[in-house]
């Protein structure tokens, strides 16, 4: 038997159908180690065997015995396929029954020994078997419990499925592979593992497969868990340790300033907002580079915040550059509005730069657009303060003279890698201060992992002024009460955002995480089309309503806002995917599609992007769900006092893996799930703690060292 390494592609496994590839695919399951961190999501316990005499109705057991006769007949009135076989021990007989499966008559061969679990019931005045789970076994297994069964007479790991490949199709293969694959390195330290008592990496993938008990499920479950925590716990101790050896520019300023600044505002900064600014301050006067997050509701005034921090940097005498990153153009445009009108003195100038638009404001109300390599030149020069753009600004072709803040809005995974790519690459220079913003609100658990290696400032007050957003729920019996309601408020002149439901695309139309992304950007812009539709045809003929979505070209998606901006329509219908949070204190009415598919994390996003003015606004969660749970959920959004306390509640509720996205943060499910085990992160943080304080280089470590570069390849955490 040749062995497996844990890289072999399965497409060269001769053990492998052909036919089952596109399967794998789809599980983006494509060697052999990925389909032993394929693990299971939930266990079937059939361990216990029961002599057939025993049974009785209602359980749930497995009986072991030879196939005496086995029919397939064919239902006269449902044109049914129905397969009959009679099983026998030494005890009694009884039928097992299964529907719609007549390949089964095939499988299981009369005079064969076979073990069959599944629910006895009774069926037609006899007690059955109902379509039990079942596999041939050799006459020594007869009556013992795990000796050579997979599928039958254990505890049974059932696994993520597609069609065409079930969770019996994905353990024969898992069994397989556990049989042929090398032995694959254990990277924890030894003292780790005996000291929290967690089985090395083979025994562990065994005990996850395939455990004898359910205690070792549990703590096979932890120890990869663990191993992952404990990689980044081990990765955010080096990023920090890193940031202290480098250098930065310390940015200098005085009281006096800072408040000459504040009183050109408008309006007063808020306690936090203060609280905020200073420690940001404090931190940009060091030496070493920042590395902070700031968090605070949509509205709260994070840009405000940052902007102030970026004057300061950018006056003299520091006269250093600062720039703001956005993940879409719309929100980029929205800091650059912000800035250019809360700082009209400013005379560094602050730049607009994206995909075919590059504009200046040279303050005292001039403003310019120009050509995007004139403004790249003024750029590098030193000539333009504060640069405004999305990640776009990471390319090459585009330097700056002495770049001393990068403030990045909703990517707090934003790492050393970007920066470096920032600087130039030029490893002389000293490293810019970053401040990652975010509207997400991260409950502490999260934050405690995830982002241990930065610094935190909250904002947790709305500017003064704002009017508690009315929320309401509303099921399809009062659909047309709050469509009557909405009308009448556009009628007032006020506008109103609709977010359509998102849409999980069927596993058979995406093709590995790339197809099932376009696919879903496909059904969501659909989604978007038929509201459009719905509400400009049937609901609101006598209103004016938008469309926006992803896949509209940019100059498209730019006229679109400002003229819903302006005024010029009432509605705008929105993807849930595509960012819609510029400033318009007009609209008032959030109309939340489907609400029962998002997060609560997301809704709260969502209803933050109405109520940025002085007006009563309302945020509409229509659902067609009549679920408690669901109701139950949402009704969280109406009761919670924040959005870190809504967080806490999300995180419980659904998980780290939905709360975050798995697509944003690359940690398998089960380190997310481990995310709600305080004492696990306990136990994370201190093993890596003692490991770097002991050797921080991790030179007695050489399979820990290897592993962490790999994974730190995997996530996406820069």
């Amino acid at each position: 038997m040749s062995f497996l390494k844990p890289e072999t592609p399965l497409a060269e496994i001769s053990t492998v159908p052909k036919r089952f590839l596109p399967k794998f695919k789809r599980l983006e399951l494509k060697t052999v180690k990925d389909l032993l961190w394929h693990f299971p999501t939930r266990y079937e316990d059939w361990s216990e065997i029961s002599p057939i005499a025993k049974l009785k109705p209602g359980d749930e057991k497995t009986v072991q015995g030879e196939v005496i006769s086995i029919n397939l007949v064919r239902t006269p009135r449902r044109r049914m396929f129905v397969v009959e076989a009679l099983i026998s021990d030494d005890s009694g007989s009884t039928t097992a029954v299964w529907f719609n499966q007549p390949y089964i008559k095939q499988s299981l061969p009369v005079g064969k020994l076979a073990s069959f679990s599944g629910k006895a019931t009774l069926y037609k005045g006899r007690l059955i078997l109902q379509s039990p789970t079942y596999e041939i076994i050799r006459k020594q297994e007869a009556g013992s419990r795990n000796e050579g069964t997979r599928h039958t007479g254990r505890i049974v790991p059932i696994y993520r499925e597609t069609k065409g490949l079930t969770s019996k199709g994905i353990r024969h293969f898992v069994q397989l592979a556990l049989e042929r694959v090398r032995q694959i390195p254990e990277f924890i330290p030894e003292s780790v593992l005996q000291n929290l008592d967690l089985p090395e990496i083979m025994t562990a993938l065994q005990q996850i497969h395939f455990p004898d008990k359910r205690k070792e499920a549990t703590q096979a479950r932890k120890s990869f868990a663990f191993r992952d925590l404990f990689l980044l716990q081990l990765k955010n101790l080096e990023e920090r340790e890193a940031l202290r050896n480098k250098k930065a520019y310390p940015i200098r300023y005085g009281l006096e300033d800072i408040k000459n600044l504040l009183s050109t505002l408008p309006y007063e900064l808020t306690a936090s907002q203060k609280k905020s600014l200073l420690e940001i301050l404090q931190d940009v006067a060091k030496p070493h580079p920042m590395n902070r997050l700031l968090q605070g509701d949509v509205g709260s005034g994070k840009t405000i915040v940052a902007g102030v921090a970026a004057i300061i940097l950018a006056s003299r005498p520091n006269n250093l550059q600062a720039v703001f990153m956005a993940p879409t153009e719309i929100l980029a445009r929205q800091h650059y509005q912000t800035l250019t009108k809360f700082f009209k003195d400013f005379s560094g100038g602050i730049a607009l730069l994206v995909a075919k638009e590059a504009r200046v404001f040279y303050g005292d109300g001039l403003e310019t657009s120009v050509k995007k390599l004139q403004l790249i030149k003024e750029v590098a020069s030193g000539k333009i303060k504060i640069i405004i753009g999305t990640h776009a600004l990471i390319q090459k072709g585009i330097s700056f003279d002495k770049l001393g803040l990068v403030v990045v809005d909703e990517q707090h995974r934003f790492g050393v890698r970007q920066r470096a790519e920032l600087l130039g690459r030029r490893q002389e220079e000293l490293v810019p201060h970053l401040l990652s913003m975010s509207a997400t609100p991260i409950p502490r658990t999260l934050m405690m992992i995830i982002f241990r290696n930065l610094d935190l400032s909250l904002i947790t007050e709305l500017p003064r002024g704002r009017k508690p957003i009315i929320t309401k729920i509303v099921d399809p019996t009062n659909r047309d009460k709050a469509y009557a309601f909405i009308r009448g408020e556009a009628r007032k002149g006020k506008q109103i955002f609709v977010v359509c439901p998102r849409i999980e695309p069927d596993e058979e139309a995406g093709d590995g995480s790339a197809g099932w992304r376009k696919e879903l950007a496909r059904l969501e812009i659909k989604s978007v089309k038929e509201e459009y539709e719905k509400l400009t045809n049937k609901v609101f003929p006598d209103l004016k309503v938008a469309m926006l979505h992803g896949k509209m070209r940019s100059d498209e998606k730019k006229k679109t806002m400002s003229e819903f901006a302006e005024g010029k329509n009432n509605i705008l219908v929105s993807t849930s995917v595509i960012e819609v949070g510029v400033d318009v204190p007009n609209a008032t009415i959030m109309m939340i599609e489907g609400a029962e598919r998002f997060g609560l994390a997301q809704l709260y996003q969502f209803r933050g992007r109405v109520g940025r003015g002085e007006k009563q606004s309302f945020c509409f969660l229509f659902t067609e769900s009549a679920s408690r749970t669901i109701h139950a959920r949402l009704q969280s959004l109406l009761t919670a006092k924040n959005g870190f306390e809504l967080a806490e509640k999300d995180l419980k509720i659904r998980g780290p893996g939905e709360f975050l996205g798995e697509s944003q943060t690359g940690l398998p499910d089960i380190a997310m799930n481990a995310f709600q085990n305080p004492d696990l992160l306990k136990e994370s943080q201190t093993a890596a703690k003692k490991i770097i304080d002991e050797d921080p280089e991790l030179k007695k470590y050489p399979l820990l060292q290897e592993r962490l570069q790999q994974f730190e390849k995997e996530i996406h955490l820069e």
